[in-house]
């Protein structure tokens, strides 16, 4: 009697010892679950935070527009000359040629010291290096600080650049932002805004076309010329239109 008392009570301990085990190895996957669940969340992918392309701090730049007579010539010599101007504070940024006539060539530069810079460009061997590579005539020669810029990829590397007097730069900047969307509605935006490094009512202005057909009837409009005559701009602009081919 006694033994069948402690068998009995055996029993129970076992059954309540595997119903305990039981229990546990439930508890034991719901947590696992649920620890998965918030590494999940927390290896969920992030946006990259948004890259600022526009550049206001003051930058200085020498752009030269010139006729040369062989491209495929000319740029070799060009760049082999590059250890020579940057021992004068140039360095290559933009290389690009004109729309209508593909030998007409502009070069911008980042230039360090715009007074060493001009220098160079006064230099006889300079200007023999220039002839030797097939530059014909004298090249047109401006320095610029650019005041603000636009550095977002876009798929057109078609440009305008515009100079031209303004009576007041402050007055012209204000009307010239206004118009910011009425240049984008006629296929224009906005990359390079500028002035000559010495005087600051002598405007250079680059501009990307996002639209031909839009953008050349605009630069008729009497919307334009009523713009410019907001700003205060003195004359006919002087306008250049190039493809970018190399940047550096």
């Amino acid at each position: 009697m006694k033994q069948s008392r402690f068998t009995g009570l055996l029993f129970c301990i076992a059954t309540a010892f595997c119903l305990a085990s039981c229990g546990g190895g439930s508890n034991e996957k719901k947590a696992t679950a649920d620890s998965t669940a918030v590494d999940t969340v927390a290896k969920a992918p992030v946006a990259p935070p948004a890259v600022n392309t526009i550049i206001t701090a003051p930058m200085n730049m020498a752009i030269v527009i010139h006729k040369i007579t062989n491209y495929g010539k000319w740029l070799p010599a060009y760049e082999g000359h590059d250890s020579m101007r940057q021992a004068n504070g140039l360095h290559s940024y933009v290389v690009a040629r004109g729309l209508r006539d593909s030998n007409m060539v502009m070069v911008a530069l980042k230039v360090d010291d715009v007074s060493k810079a001009k220098a160079a460009f006064k230099d006889p061997a300079m200007k023999a290096r220039m002839q030797k590579s097939g530059v014909v005539g004298p090249p047109m020669v401006s320095f610029v600080t650019a005041t603000w810029q636009d550095t977002a990829k876009i798929e057109t590397t078609l440009r305008s650049q515009t100079t031209f007097m303004v009576k007041d730069w402050d007055a012209w900047q204000k009307t010239f932002e206004e118009g910011k969307q009425e240049r984008l509605d006629n296929g224009i935006t906005d990359r390079v805004i500028g002035h000559d490094v010495d005087d600051n009512k002598k405007v250079a202005l680059v501009t990307a076309v996002l639209d031909t057909t839009k953008a050349f009837a605009y630069y008729k409009s009497d919307a334009l010329k009523k713009r410019r005559a907001a700003g205060g701009v003195i004359g006919e602009p002087k306008r250049f239109l190039f493809k970018i081919v190399k940047r550096y």
